[in-house]
């Protein structure tokens, strides 16, 4: 009896859950951990590189610099905080950013994975945005006041606000970081999920399918990847932009004198 040198192909094996759960580097420190160093560092050297002697006439990276704080200032802030809005636009400006380049790491050759993609990342944000609002609010109307705020609508029938007043309370109080997360997270998450299935994909076509018509369709396949690696670029922005949005207009609202 004889026994074949090579094992039969297995076929192509889906990337899951398991790619996302990265080992450790050294000790615990997994690659997440890194790229959130990395960040840090990042958005640090930017903003003080940008900001390094300012002139009237801004040079290049000042202007650059200027610009990023000027679109979280007029457009995130100013429009959904109201006139108290310059005191959240250091938080908003750095939350922006930082959220930006953890998402753009999902295509940056050789790291190549978005921070956020791993769920337990955009909860540590969410609870920060959601600390800061509650203690905005409970600052600006106390403690009854902020629940009237939050949990009471005005000109609504006495008889509606005992059905409504409680779902208030869980939407405004108890799960706008869990959502704030989840939208964050699920967009990562599936994006890098299809840009493995297209890219790997490809890869098994080409070098480990014995079928032709596959291998001839393999470049097909990294076109996709290509083309979904700007659609992914693009969803990153937005969504850092959307996290960063939702931020402020919950700020705003908990300023408003009525909900």
């Amino acid at each position: 009896m004889t026994i074949s040198a090579t094992a039969p192909n297995p076929g192509f094996q889906a990337p899951g859950v398991e790619d996302f759960q990265l080992p450790p580097i050294f000790g615990v420190v997994t690659k997440p951990v890194l790229e959130l160093v990395l960040a840090a560092i990042i958005v640090y050297a930017f903003f003080t590189i940008t900001s390094r002697r300012p002139q009237l006439v801004p040079s290049r990276t000042q202007f650059l610099g200027e610009s990023f704080h000027g679109i979280v200032r007029n457009s995130i802030g100013r429009d959904n905080i109201g006139p108290e809005f310059l005191k959240y636009v250091p938080y908003l400006t750095t939350l922006f950013a930082f959220i930006l380049v953890n998402n753009l790491f999902g295509i940056i050759p050789l790291i190549q994975f978005p921070t956020f993609a791993h769920p337990g990342m955009p909860y540590v944000l969410a609870f920060m945005s959601w600390l800061i609002y509650n203690v905005v609010g409970l600052r600006k109307h106390g403690f009854i006041g902020y629940l009237r705020v939050a949990t009471w609508p005005p000109d609504v029938p006495w008889w509606v606000r005992i059905v409504l007043t409680p779902i208030e309370f869980l939407s405004n109080i108890l799960l706008r970081p869990v959502t704030l997360a989840l939208r964050l997270f699920g967009n990562m998450f599936a994006g890098h999920l299809l840009l493995l299935v297209f890219i790997l994909g490809g890869e098994y076509m080409l070098l480990h399918s014995e079928s032709i018509p596959l291998q001839v369709l393999s470049p097909f396949a990294f076109g996709l990847g290509i083309v979904f690696t700007f659609f992914e670029a693009f969803v990153q922005v937005v969504q850092a932009y959307i996290f960063t949005i939702l931020t402020a207009s919950y700020i705003g609202s908990v300023l408003a004198d009525d909900h």
